[in-house]
C-alpha cells in the first residue's frame, strides 16, 4: 500500500464546506483543479510570480488556467449568501464626491458621519453609513459593518436597499432570525426586489424553513438572475425532496431532522446527548458559545450524497448544517462520537471566523477535537516533506471537496500535523487565537503573525524542520 493509503483510513474523513473568505486576494487557479489564493501576482518570462506575506513563489504559466485579480475568496460552498446593491437608491447628490470625502487613502474617516449627521440631511448621512459599512464589509469586519449599516436603517427605516444590506450582513455574523426578519420587510418594501428575496431565502433555508425558502429563491430569480441563488435554490429543492416527511425534534442547542425508519429512538436520544455533551466541551475549548440552535439532519447514505453532492470519500458534512448518514446504526460509537465532534467543531469555528477560516485550519482543529493525532505517521510525514510532496498550506485554504480520495487523505493528514504543531508548540490559545483573529477580518497570514509570529513561509520550514528532527530524513 503506497503512502496515502497507509496514511489514514479514508471512510474517517470527513467534508466541511466552509471556504476562506479573507481579505481582498489574487487568485490563481491551476490547471490541476487546485486553487492557490495569493497576496499578488505577475506574469514574468514565461513564469506566474505569487507572493504570500514576505514570501515569493513561482510557477510555470503553462500550468495556470486563469487569473482573479482582486476581490475574496468564497465564503461557503453553493449556499453563498446572494449579491446585494453596492448603494442604497436615496437620490444623493454627488455620490462620488461624498464617498472621497469618507475613504481617504484606503482609510475610513469616521469624523465625516458624525459631521453629515450634525447636517442634519438624513438621506446624505444614511447613505454614508451604508459606505461605510461596505467598506467594512470588504475588509472582513462584519461586526462594525452592522453596526454602520444598523445606523442608516435607524436614520431611513424604511429603505428596501438598506434593509436588504443589513439582512445580508446578518447573514455573515450567522444572526440568521436576525436577518430574516429584517429581509422580510424588505421585500414587503421593494416586492420587485431580487436581492431582497435572495437574502430572505438564505435566511430561511439556515432556520430550516426549506420550503419558504424554495419559494423566496425562486421569486428572487424570477426578479433578477444570481448564480448563488439558482446555486442555492438547487440544494434547497434537493433537500426538500428529501426531507418532506423528516420528523423533528430539539434540544437546549440542536434541532434534529430525520426520517424515522432510519433513525431509532434510542439512537437519536444517544447523537442529542453526545452532541449536548461536546457542545460544552467545545463552549469551554473556544470560550464561545454559538447563537443559534444547530441543525442537525440524518440520511441514508443515499439521501446524503443526493442532497449534499459530497465527493464518496466523505463520512458527513458541515455546511451550515451538520448532515450525516446513519444508514445501519442503532446505538452510540465511538466512531460516531468522533464525527460528531468533528462536525461539531465545525460550526464552532463558523461562528467564530464568520466563515474566514482556511480549510487546513478549520480540518485540522477538527480533527484535533475527536480528538486525532500524527503521531503514528510522522515518519510517512517526514517522506513527504523530506521529497517536498507536500501540499503547501496556502493551497490548502480552499474546500477539500476538489481532491480525490488520495489527494483529500493528505490535505486531512497535513492539516491535522499543522494544528497539532501549533498547539502543542505556541498552546491552544494560540490556535483558537488565530481563529478568533480571522472573524475580526485579519487575512490568514495576519492571523499566523499576531499569534504564533510566523507567516506561511516561516510556518512552512518549522513544520519541516520538526519532522526532520523527530522521524529523520
Amino acid at each position: 500500500m503506497d503512502f496515502v493509503g497507509r496514511i489514514c483510513d479514508c471512510r474517517a474523513l470527513y467534508l466541511a464546506g466552509l471556504l476562506l473568505a479573507s481579505a481582498s486576494a489574487d487568485t490563481i487557479h491551476l490547471k490541476n483543479g487546485r486553487t492557490i489564493f495569493a497576496d499578488s501576482v505577475r506574469e514574468v518570462n514565461g513564469r506566474v510570480e505569487y507572493t504570500v506575506g514576505d514570501n515569493t513563489f513561482a510557477l510555470p504559466k503553462s500550468s495556470v488556467q486563469s487569473i482573479d485579480s482582486g476581490g475574496s475568496p468564497v465564503v461557503t460552498r453553493s449556499e453563498d449568501i446572494p449579491s446585494v446593491p453596492d448603494e442604497p437608491k436615496l437620490g444623493v447628490a454627488d455620490p462620488g464626491q461624498l464617498a472621497a470625502r469618507l475613504v481617504v487613502n484606503g482609510k475610513l474617516d469616521t469624523s465625516v458621519l458624525n459631521d453629515l449627521e450634525q447636517e442634519g440631511n438624513a438621506l446624505k448621512s444614511a447613505y454614508a453609513y451604508s459606505l461605510a459599512a461596505h467598506f467594512e464589509e470588504t475588509n472582513g469586519s462584519f461586526e462594525a459593518a452592522a453596526k454602520y449599516i444598523s445606523r442608516a436603517n435607524d436614520i431611513v427605516p424604511d429603505n428596501a436597499d438598506i434593509l436588504t444590506h443589513y439582512g445580508s450582513v446578518l447573514l455573515r455574523l450567522g444572526h440568521f432570525k436576525e436577518a430574516e426578519s429584517v429581509a422580510e420587510r424588505a421585500s414587503r418594501l421593494a416586492p420587485d426586489s431580487g436581492p431582497a428575496f435572495g437574502i430572505l431565502g438564505y435566511a430561511q433555508y439556515q432556520l430550516n424553513k426549506t420550503k419558504e425558502a424554495v419559494a423566496s429563491l425562486k421569486h428572487s430569480l424570477q426578479l433578477q438572475p444570481d448564480v448563488k441563488v439558482a446555486e442555492l435554490l438547487k440544494r434547497a429543492e434537493r433537500e426538500l425532496a428529501t426531507g418532506s416527511d423528516f420528523a423533528q425534534e430539539s434540544s437546549s442547542h440542536f434541532t434534529m431532522m430525520y426520517e424515522g425508519s432510519q433513525a431509532p429512538a434510542q439512537l437519536r436520544q444517544d447523537i442529542m446527548l453526545t452532541l449536548e455533551q461536546h457542545f460544552n466541551d467545545l463552549s469551554r475549548d473556544f470560550n464561545f458559545v454559538p447563537r443559534e440552535s444547530i441543525p442537525v439532519i440524518l440520511y441514508t447514505d443515499k439521501q446524503y450524497f443526493d442532497v449534499t453532492q459530497a465527493p464518496k470519500w466523505s463520512g458527513a458534512l458541515y455546511d451550515g448544517k451538520l448532515r450525516m448518514p446513519v444508514s445501519g446504526l442503532t446505538m452510540m460509537t465511538s466512531d460516531l462520537s468522533r464525527v460528531l465532534k468533528h462536525e461539531l467543531t465545525h460550526s464552532f469555528i463558523n461562528a467564530i471566523a464568520k466563515g474566514r477560516c482556511p480549510t487546513w485550519l478549520n480540518e485540522g482543529i477538527a480533527q484535533l477535537e475527536e480528538p486525532r493525532s500524527v503521531r503514528g505517521v510522522g515518519g510517512q510525514l517526514a517522506r513527504l516533506y523530506g521529497t517536498q510532496h507536500n501540499i503547501p498550506l496556502n493551497e490548502l485554504e480552499a474546500s477539500f471537496i476538489r481532491f480525490n480520495t488520495g489527494e483529500a487523505s493528505v490535505a486531512y493528514t497535513q492539516s491535522l500535523f499543522a494544528a497539532e504543531y501549533i498547539r502543542d508548540t505556541y498552546g491552544m490559545s494560540d490556535l483558537t487565537g488565530i481563529v478568533k483573529r480571522l472573524g475580526d477580518g485579519q487575512s490568514t497570514e495576519s492571523a499566523l503573525r499576531s499569534t504564533i509570529h510566523s507567516g506561511y513561509g516561516q510556518l512552512e520550514a518549522e513544520l519541516a524542520t520538526y519532522l526532520k528532527r523527530s522521524y529523520g530524513d
